[in-house]
């Protein structure tokens, strides 16, 4: 069975939550501190938090489903809910994280191809996205997928300063 995307909403925050703090643990967690780990998992995917971004309307997000079960998620942002550039004329790639499990199975691919194809569906020129410097595999992801580094800017996980590279793809 294939996976299959679609966009989720308020109803969805308990998914969304467990998605987001499990995939952001196995992504990053052998590279921090426990911490500074809890304390932005704790920040960044509490009920007060995920419900703004679910009903701000230049954000959405979608699950990736497999057998009826979560096992990634998208989220991307238009005009002021963009986290840096806030252009009117982009779209941010703000998360694709995928289970561990599922790496390697094209869902991170499908997450993507559905971020571009809403970009287009909103005549974006580009979009942008910020990857943390120490996380390779999304670095090679980008890269394939033809983005190119431009600047980057300062992301914060617990009480550790870290350095994103951001990058960008013309439309």
């Amino acid at each position: 069975m294939e996976a299959i995307i679609r966009k989720i909403n308020l109803v969805d925050l308990p998914q969304l939550q467990k998605i987001g703090i499990r995939t952001f643990a196995e992504t990053f967690s052998e590279l921090n501190t426990k911490e500074d780990l809890e304390k932005y998992l704790e920040e960044g995917f509490s009920t007060d938090k995920l419900s703004a971004e679910l009903n701000n309307p230049n954000s959405s997000f979608y699950f990736a489903e497999l057998n009826e079960e979560v096992i990634g998620y998208l989220k991307i942002n238009f005009g002021d809910a963009q986290t840096e550039l806030k252009d009117n004329k982009a779209v941010e790639i703000e998360r694709i994280y995928v289970l561990q499990a599922y790496h390697g199975k094209k869902i991170g691919q499908l997450l993507y191809n559905k971020a571009i194809e809403i970009a287009k569906e909103h005549k974006a020129n580009y979009v942008w996205l910020g990857v943390w410097d120490q996380n390779h595999r999304a670095l090679q992801f980008y890269k394939k997928n033809g983005f190119m580094p431009f600047d980057t800017h300062i992301f914060k996980l617990g009480n550790d300063e870290q350095t994103d590279i951001m990058m960008k793809l013309a439309l």
